[in-house]
């Protein structure tokens, strides 16, 4: 398995590293955000992320807090994908998740693309695949698990709403 937390991880332009305390307020503005809810069964309440959230936000393996120029503008996730849900590549055998959010004045940038690369690249060392998992409207999300290398699995109705889940393998060549 990769060790956590890993040294922070620089890319042409970004910086990927283990949340801090001073993540906390962009932790809340991405998930209160109605832009970046759209797809995720809507934005959280605001008021309730204040009182929750804990001080350091992700203070966990897999949770990569994404930084341009000192700002906090995403974070990437990697986590285990509940054998419960839809979405199989292994029967029986857990798999690794990627998931990726961004503030909305960094899209289109190709940040997400640039960030996830990055993740994927030094998770590689752990030898196993990482599946993806999106809404078939999500549009950008789609062309970045293509640009990323996934290849789908298999297509499923979850949370109400055509899911599209792929896949992809360390030996995968990331642009």
């Amino acid at each position: 398995m990769t060790s956590w937390p890993p040294a922070p991880i620089r890319t042409a332009r970004l910086v990927l590293r283990q949340s801090e305390a001073r993540d906390r307020a962009a932790v809340i503005e991405l998930l209160a955000s109605p832009e970046v809810g759209t797809y995720l069964g809507g934005p959280q309440s605001r008021d309730e992320l204040e009182r929750t959230a804990p001080e350091v936000p992700g203070r966990r393996f897999g949770f990569f807090v994404v930084e341009l120029d000192g700002e906090t503008i995403g974070m990437i996730t990697l986590d285990r994908r509940d054998a419960a849900r839809p979405g199989r590549f292994r029967p029986g055998a857990e798999t690794t998740e990627i998931g990726y959010l961004f503030l909305p004045r960094a899209w289109g940038f190709g940040y997400a693309e640039e960030a996830c690369t990055a993740v994927l690249g030094w998770f590689a060392g752990a030898g196993e695949p990482v599946v993806l998992c999106t809404r078939t409207a999500n549009e950008r999300s789609m062309r970045l698990a293509a640009k990323l290398g996934f290849t789908e699995v298999e297509k499923f109705e979850e949370f109400g709403a055509e899911q599209w889940f792929g896949v992809w393998h360390p030996t995968a060549e990331v642009d």
